[in-house]
């Protein structure tokens, strides 16, 4: 496993760290004991960094992995983001006595005392243009109820936004094959500014493990079965915003360039680590299997030059035109 440092917090965290979206709901069926199996295979494959939210399950996510860090001795960093409890989800309802709240209750959940990076849970734009949120964010560190706050985002504008607030120490964004602008200007002004970056939907909800075809159904409870169009949150998150059958077009055209031996799920997190200023990628496991692919890939050789040139003609032909100035 490779470690890399997530802003200027001192932490090192694994390349390949554990997203627990999956482990909360909305992925289809999950079941805990299989849910907890996954987190300790992952802490003992050298996952040392795990993101969740309130909303994952209601808590459930959360707790979860409080049930795991409290049967392990190494150290394990939680990250975890406020906001989406908002019902209407609007900016105003980012304020001291919301945010207080969510922070409270996910103290509880995590059974800890403070918790170690709270992010902003993708909020409406002009959240980014209120200093006066990222003040309520300074006074929850500076009364020990968070140790460092970042952004989960669903736009690079939104992301270039945040990082000139002094304290934002990490940008979470959505970055995969089928998500190239990040890298574009965000990734160097981050790094410039030494932001940590972690990047999430590293799969595309699951298109860029190759295991799914046109006759793949959904549960009526997995995103990927209702929010297609954005019915229930943001468009982006789900396959990327990449329509369902032109991302197969590509995933297929993506498949010859797999190295034998490794897997395309490896692959694809793979692509994600030849770019340096990513901290970590987050895809989700549901078990125990997931776990080892996904992790694993962390420790394969870099892929070559050639690759990483045919991975992005296809990316300009296929995806680019559909995604790339929306988000």
């Amino acid at each position: 496993m490779q470690y890399r440092p997530l802003g200027r917090t001192g932490w090192k965290v694994s390349a390949i760290s554990f997203g627990a979206w999956a482990i909360g709901g909305t992925w289809g069926p999950v079941q805990d004991e299989e849910s907890i199996a996954a987190l300790h295979h992952a802490i003992d494959l050298g996952v040392n960094f795990i993101d969740t939210a309130d909303v994952y399950g209601d808590g459930r996510s959360e707790r979860l992995i409080a049930q795991v860090k409290k049967s392990r001795k190494e150290e394990i960093i939680v990250a975890t983001k406020a906001g989406r409890r908002l019902n209407p989800h609007t900016a105003e309802g980012y304020n001291r006595e919301n945010l207080t709240a969510f922070v409270e209750r996910s103290l509880k959940n995590l059974e800890v005392d403070a918790l170690d990076l709270l992010q902003l849970h993708c909020p409406p734009t002009p959240v980014y243009y209120m200093p006066e949120v990222f003040g309520i964010l300074d006074d929850l560190v500076a009364a020990g109820k968070i140790r460092y706050y970042g952004v989960s985002v669903e736009k690079v504008e939104e992301a270039l936004k945040a990082i000139e607030y002094p304290n934002v120490q990490s940008v979470q964004i959505i970055f995969n094959v089928f998500r190239m602008r990040p890298a574009e200007l965000f990734f160097r002004e981050a790094a410039r500014r030494q932001v940590g970056i972690i990047a999430r939907v590293p799969l595309a909800s699951g298109l860029l493990t190759g295991k799914i075809t046109r006759e793949t159904q959904f549960s009526p409870d997995d995103h990927r079965a209702f929010n297609r169009q954005g019915e229930a949150f943001d468009r982006g998150e789900t396959f990327s915003g990449v329509d369902l059958d032109i991302a197969l077009q590509a995933v297929e055209e993506l498949r010859p360039l797999v190295p034998p031996g490794i897997t395309m799920t490896q692959f694809a997190l793979r692509w994600i680590l030849m770019f340096p200023e990513v901290t970590c990628a987050i895809p989700g496991a549901k078990r125990p299997s997931q776990a080892e692919e996904n992790f694993s890939a962390a420790d394969l050789p870099p892929l070559s030059e050639e690759t990483m040139q045919k991975v992005k003609a296809i990316y300009d032909a296929r995806i680019k035109p559909l995604v790339h100035h929306y988000w």
